[in-house]
């Protein structure tokens, strides 16, 4: 093979990257303003939304991913979640290579999502006293304090999630297995299930970029009598789902 050759394919191999960690980032980005937008409506004063409960939640939730999937998921797959890369590569159901610029690309959109709904919000932040409550609009914080059954619960969650993307999308001829192989409102009822079933202890992270990249977003941001942004709690939706992916992908491999 020539040398110009090889050179065009590796430059249509980075750009086919960048494309794919540009949607990931739009689809993450998406999911996070929705989501943490949902979160944000149902607990700061003076929303019209205030105090409209779980259910609007869960379900606000599963139309978040919904639509990241639209947006990413002809292009990636729509993983929009570190979990989920890491789980199918172990299944072998996902390149290796993509992995980091995938998880590179959703803390990135997770953040920039974050930051999204602060300014949306920022009147409401400003008058809102309650600091749990932004804290919340952000990331999880479990009902009752108990590291490692917390870790539990998004161990668990997660491996619900990974196990059944794996399951469904097995059955399917798709070029890109994620999220978006299981079709757009499948994954929405997904996200709703385990919301409804599970996600009452925690708050369902089940994603570290639902995680960590708001919870750094809240570190950094100006916000009106805020708290500390309770790094101690957040190895629990950093380290859970990851362990919860690989525990589907071994099982998915096993049986």
């Amino acid at each position: 093979m020539a040398r110009s050759d090889t050179k065009n394919i590796n430059l249509k191999q980075i750009n086919t990257m960048i494309e794919k960690m540009i949607f990931e980032f739009l689809g993450t980005m998406i999911l996070i303003l929705m989501g943490d937008g949902v979160c944000a409506n149902v607990s700061l004063e003076k929303s019209k939304a205030k105090g409209a409960g779980w259910v609007v939640v869960t379900f606000a939730w599963g139309l978040a991913v919904m639509c990241g999937v639209f947006v990413a998921g002809p292009y990636t797959g729509a993983h929009l979640n570190p979990a989920v890369s890491i789980g199918l590569a172990l299944a072998g159901s996902f390149d290796w290579n993509l992995v980091v610029p995938y998880i590179i690309a959703q803390m990135l959109g997770g953040f920039v999502g974050a930051v999204l709904v602060y300014i949306y919000f920022k009147d409401h932040y400003d008058a809102t006293p309650d600091a749990d409550a932004k804290l919340g609009s952000f990331c999880t914080i479990p009902a009752i304090r108990n590291k490692w059954r917390n870790l539990l619960s998004e161990v668990i969650g997660t491996f619900v999630l990974v196990y059944v993307i794996l399951a469904i999308g097995n059955a399917g001829n798709t070029p890109e297995l994620g999220m978006g192989s299981l079709g757009a409102f499948p994954v929405t009822f997904l996200i709703v299930a385990i919301g409804m079933s599970l996600g009452g202890t925690t708050g369902y992270a089940i994603n570290p970029a639902r995680d960590l990249a708001p919870r750094f977003a809240h570190f950094i941001l100006p916000i009106k009598g805020k708290r500390n942004s309770d790094w101690s709690y957040a190895w629990v939706p950093g380290v859970g789902p990851v362990i919860g992916g690989a525990i589907a992908a071994g099982l998915y491999l096993c049986v």
